[in-house]
């Protein structure tokens, strides 16, 4: 860990990178975990380079290795909101995994640093998302609040109209207000109909409990269907999209069209891992094309992979799965150990191991 250092002239040089900006909301984390290393081996003090790296590594599901590169770069430039938005979701990162009372002082740590982050900088957007959701998802007691939540959602809208009215959407869901969030969503799909954010999370709120409740089962999968088809065209060139439109067949019931979604994008997406990773969890699913969603596995855990996905446990599990269902239990265990190395409390794979049973 590098010594404190802080003189004004190194927290003027280091201002925040608009490219690594772009990139991280664009999805590019494996691009800019190449890119911030390089700079950082050039320069260990560039603390822009580090809290770039940090959230990069946090999308990776590697929080560990994120908070310490953001607590180098908050070492030397306290107030950088981009190390400070990086620590923030490092935290929440390992809040998350660790399910227990440590989770606890981790995710106040969190809400505390998305908070500075965005007081630091009014202008970092995906600062405004984070602490919007930690307001929303947090107890009362925690500092969590709905009124809050939705003033980020105003701050927010001011800087990216789509993505404010996206997270208006996402606290009003968890509140179970389906009729008020749906026209929030409609408008952020008006304002960016190809953001694969905004179709990723539309159609993963379609089928939530509260869209469930508004309108019905067979209501709710006719709408998954029809919205998939007509998102598909302005996103078919972005995994994240795509995989969300997979998704929506496959939760549908429609795994066949699920998996031609998938297959007919892979040549053309701008990270096919991500839907080699889709293919073997359509496979598992839908009990279909298991030799071919084994082989998408294999190469999946043969390369690197992006972040804002299952990662490499849910690929271990996925394939246990399909192992199980081809009944080579043996290697389905090997598979779900392989998961369990990475993630001691993935939740499926845990599951799986208790389906599996003792080995004879």
């Amino acid at each position: 860990m590098l010594p404190f250092v802080a003189p004004i002239l190194l927290l003027q040089l280091q201002a925040p990178d608009p490219a690594f900006r772009a990139d991280l909301d664009a999805g590019r984390y494996l691009a800019v975990l190449a890119e911030s290393s390089r700079r950082v081996g050039q320069n260990p003090r560039d603390a822009a380079a580090l809290a770039a790296r940090s959230q990069a590594l946090s999308s990776l599901q590697r929080f560990a290795e994120a908070l310490a590169d953001a607590d180098r770069a908050l070492q030397m430039n306290p107030r950088l909101a981009d190390a400070l938005l990086a620590r923030g979701l490092a935290r929440a990162g390992q809040a998350i995994r660790q399910r227990d009372l440590g989770a606890l002082r981790e995710a106040l740590g969190a809400l505390d640093d998305l908070r500075a982050a965005t007081e630091a900088d009014p202008s970092l957007a995906p600062a405004w998302t984070s602490l919007g959701l930690a307001y929303e998802l947090l107890p009362g007691l925690l500092g969590g609040s709905t009124r809050k939540a939705l003033q980020c959602a105003d701050n927010l809208a001011r800087l990216v109209p789509a993505r404010g009215e996206l997270l208006r959407a996402l606290i009003l869901v968890e509140e179970g207000r389906w009729r008020d969030a749906e026209p929030a969503f409609q408008r952020a799909l008006a304002l960016a109909p190809g953001d694969p954010e905004v179709v990723a999370q539309w159609l993963a709120a379609l089928d939530s409990r509260p869209a469930k409740k508004a309108l019905g089962e067979a209501g709710k999968n006719a709408r998954l269907r029809a919205e998939a088809a007509r998102l598909l065209p302005a996103a078919r060139t972005r995994a994240k999209a795509v995989t969300a439109v997979s998704d929506a067949y496959l939760h549908a019931g429609q795994p066949e069209t699920a998996w031609q979604v998938l297959q007919e994008a892979l040549p053309h997406v701008d990270a096919p891992t991500l839907l080699r990773l889709q293919l073997g969890k359509v496979a598992a699913v839908g009990g279909i094309h298991r030799a071919e969603g084994l082989a998408a596995l294999d190469q999946v855990l043969r390369e690197p992979l992006e972040g804002g996905s299952a990662g490499a446990p849910g690929a271990w599990w996925r394939k246990g799965q399909i192992l199980r269902d081809l009944g080579r239990n043996d290697e389905a265990r090997r598979a779900a150990q392989e998961a369990l190395k990475l993630d001691p409390r993935h939740r499926g794979t845990r599951e799986l191991v208790g389906k599996l049973g003792e080995a004879p």
